[in-house]
């Protein structure tokens, strides 16, 4: 597969249920795999991180500094 060639459904499916991906079972870790936000390990719970994946640590950050920012403007005591 060439770098920038999208992975077929199959084998985004077989990353995604390769045990070596999944750290302590909930971490999904896969250089392979570009997504950001790639489905969790049950698929009906959503999405988690690509640990592997620099931007998704950007992203993680940035929605956790979001919520701080949010929870300190409106939801003053």
């Amino acid at each position: 597969m060439e770098q920038d060639e999208k992975p077929s459904k199959e084998t985004l499916q077989q990353w995604h249920d390769d045990p070596s991906n999944w750290k302590l079972k909930i971490f999904y870790f896969n250089k392979k795999d570009k997504r950001i936000f790639p489905p969790k390990k049950i698929q009906a719970f959503g999405w988690t991180v690509n640990f592997a994946n620099p931007l998704s640590i950007l992203a993680l950050l940035g929605l956790i500094i979001l919520i701080i920012v949010i929870q300190k403007f409106f939801f003053k005591n």
